[in-house]
């Protein structure tokens, strides 16, 4: 599974910072980013928790 933030839309919430923070990181101008974007093994339901609870949708699973 792979995501990425949509840097448009991320208000800089934090929740997926809070769910999800092995892969979710916060930038120095306080947006998301996922680092790394291979989200690794056992973090997937995490991760899609994330996705579902972002604020402002700008988290994507991509393929």
């Amino acid at each position: 599974m792979k995501v990425t933030v949509d840097e448009d839309r991320c208000r800089g919430h934090g929740m997926c910072l809070t769910l999800c923070p092995e892969v979710f990181q916060m930038t120095d101008d306080g947006y998301a980013i996922a680092d790394p974007a291979e989200v690794p093994g056992g973090l997937e339901e995490s991760a899609k928790d994330a996705i579902a609870n972002c604020p402002e949708q700008a988290i994507l699973e991509i393929s």
